[in-house]
C-alpha cells in the first residue's frame, strides 16, 4: 500500500474538523429519539423522501438479506445544491464510513449528511482492496447498458431514481453520481473498477444525521447484492439476488441538538478574478 500523504490536506479549525462527540451522543442515545416513519423500497425501484435538518435517517437491510443500494441527496430548497461525489472522495476518501460527510456542489460546498453509524465499519480492506460504501462508481443506467449489450432495459439505478424524483419537480438532469451503500468496491491493478458481493446481512445499517432539509433518494439496485455480474462473460438476471431496504427517520432528544446549527455555505467572496490584481510584470523580474 502506498504511504503517499493524501493531497488535500486542511489545517486545524475548519469545517472538516468533525465534533465526534456529538454525532457519537446521537447515534447512543437510541431510547431519547424518536420514530418518524419507516417505509420499504421494493427491489428494482426507487424512492425520494424528505429528511428535515437535525433528523436522523437509517438505510437498513431487510430479513430478506443483503441489498445494494444507490444514493443521491439535494438540499430540500435548492437541488442545484447536492452531493459532490468527486469533491467528497477527496475530502473524506474513496469510501465513507462513521464520522465522513457527504459534501455539496459549488459554490455551497458545506457537509450535507455525517454518517453517525455503520454496522459494517468491521470490513475495513478486504484481500483484492474492496471496502464498503463506495463514492467511486456511477449508477447502472440503461445507456451504458445499451453499449455494452444492445439491449434496453428500464430499471437501472438512473432510471430508478429518474422516477423517484419526479413527484418533486426534478428529472433526469437532476440525478447525479451515487454513494453506493453497502456495495464492495474497488480499484484493480489495472486501474480497472470492480464490485463484490455485499457483506451486508439482514439488520445491517448506515445512519446517518442530516446537517440541512434534505431531499433523499434511493434505488434498489436491478444488480440485487452484486454477487452475479450485470455484463461479461458470465453475466445473468440477478433476481434472485435482488432484495428491498428499508428507510427509518428519527428526530434525536432535542437536548442532544440544541447547540446544533446548520452549517453555513463556503465563505469564499466569490471574485473569480473577474476584478485582475497589480502583480508585478515578469520583465521586471
Amino acid at each position: 500500500m502506498s504511504s503517499t500523504a493524501a493531497f488535500y490536506r486542511p489545517r486545524p479549525g475548519t469545517v472538516l474538523d468533525v465534533d465526534r462527540a456529538f454525532y457519537d451522543r446521537l447515534a447512543a442515545d437510541t431510547d431519547g429519539r424518536q420514530p418518524l416513519e419507516r417505509f420499504v423500497v421494493p427491489i428494482r425501484s426507487g424512492y425520494a423522501w424528505e429528511v428535515p435538518a437535525g433528523s436522523l435517517c437509517r438505510i437498513v437491510t431487510t430479513q430478506e438479506g443483503p441489498q445494494c443500494g444507490d444514493f443521491n441527496v439535494w438540499n430540500r430548497h435548492n437541488p442545484r445544491e447536492r452531493l459532490w461525489t468527486s469533491r467528497t472522495r477527496q475530502l473524506q476518501g474513496t469510501h465513507v464510513s462513521r464520522h465522513d460527510r457527504l459534501w455539496s456542489t459549488l459554490p455551497y460546498l458545506r457537509p450535507l449528511l455525517t454518517i453517525t453509524r455503520d454496522t459494517l465499519d468491521w470490513y475495513g480492506t478486504d484481500s483484492d482492496g474492496g471496502r464498503v460504501h463506495d463514492l467511486l462508481g456511477a449508477r447502472c443506467d440503461p445507456y451504458v447498458n445499451r453499449v455494452l449489450t444492445g439491449e434496453d432495459f428500464d430499471f437501472h439505478c438512473h432510471s430508478n431514481l429518474t422516477r423517484a424524483v419526479l413527484p418533486y419537480g426534478l428529472t433526469e438532469f437532476d440525478v447525479h453520481d451515487v454513494w453506493n451503500i453497502f456495495a464492495v468496491t474497488g480499484i484493480n491493478p489495472d486501474g480497472g473498477y470492480f464490485m463484490k458481493g455485499s457483506p451486508a446481512r439482514a439488520g445491517d445499517f448506515v445512519e446517518f444525521f442530516a446537517e440541512q432539509d434534505l431531499l433523499c433518494a434511493m434505488s434498489t439496485c436491478p444488480a440485487g447484492d452484486l454477487s452475479v455480474p450485470l455484463w461479461g462473460p458470465d453475466a445473468r438476471d440477478p433476481i434472485d439476488v435482488c432484495r428491498p431496504l428499508a428507510v427509518e427517520l428519527y428526530r434525536p432528544d432535542p437536548a442532544l441538538t440544541a447547540s446544533w446549527t446548520p452549517p453555513s455555505t463556503a465563505p469564499y467572496g466569490g471574485g473569480h478574478g473577474l476584478r485582475r490584481p497589480t502583480w508585478p510584470d515578469a520583465a521586471d523580474g
